[in-house]
């Protein structure tokens, strides 16, 4: 009889086991998922900026570094890791205002419609790869407490799972932008 309720302890434990290792795999997966939706729409924001520099080529001649400068962190967004790619985001943000404010002075360039499009495209985008953000690091946080807690935490460290970083945003960006006249 002893034998059997000892059986029963570790059966028990062997699936509860497995239960907990299956929810760290989902959760895992559930964050890389969202990791794919900001590649995703990171990727879309790569795919405007060729127009974008196309269409405002034609206006502004004499800005050429900054269409240069747009065209490499464009690049930039497209490889490396997480944290990189999102860092070459947000200072390609700060230099699209610039492109924006710029535009200011081309009457012309403001009324043009593809140029109108695709502004609001680009804004939309922002939008979205803002909400991917927002789910990464939900996902991440979901995982990185059932990493913590115990007694998951006995099969996440048993199982090689560690914890994940969040992204945050970089102290540039969160401050407003300046506008000067």
């Amino acid at each position: 009889m002893v034998v059997l309720i000892i059986i029963g302890i570790i059966l028990v434990l062997v699936v509860y086991g497995i239960w907990e290792y299956n929810n760290l795999v989902r959760l895992k997966e559930e964050a890389k998922n969202a990791w794919a939706q900001i590649d995703v729409q990171l990727k879309r924001r790569a795919d405007l900026i060729p127009s974008l520099v196309n269409t405002v080529k034609g206006y502004v001649k004499h800005e050429k570094n900054l269409l240069t400068k747009i065209t490499e962190l464009r690049s930039k967004i497209i490889s490396g890791t997480p944290q990189e790619r999102v860092k070459a985001n947000n200072i390609l943000s700060d230099t699209l205002k610039s492109l924006f404010a710029v535009v200011e002075n081309y009457p012309d360039l403001k009324a043009n419609q593809n140029f109108l499009a695709l502004q609001e495209e680009l804004v939309n985008t922002e939008n979205k790869v803002a909400y991917a953000r927002q789910a990464y690091n939900d996902a991440i946080y979901s995982y990185n407490v059932k990493v913590k807690y115990f007694p998951s935490r006995l099969i996440a460290s048993l199982a090689g799972f560690k914890e994940m970083e969040y992204l945050e945003v970089e102290e540039s960006a969160k401050a407003p932008p300046k506008i000067e006249f």
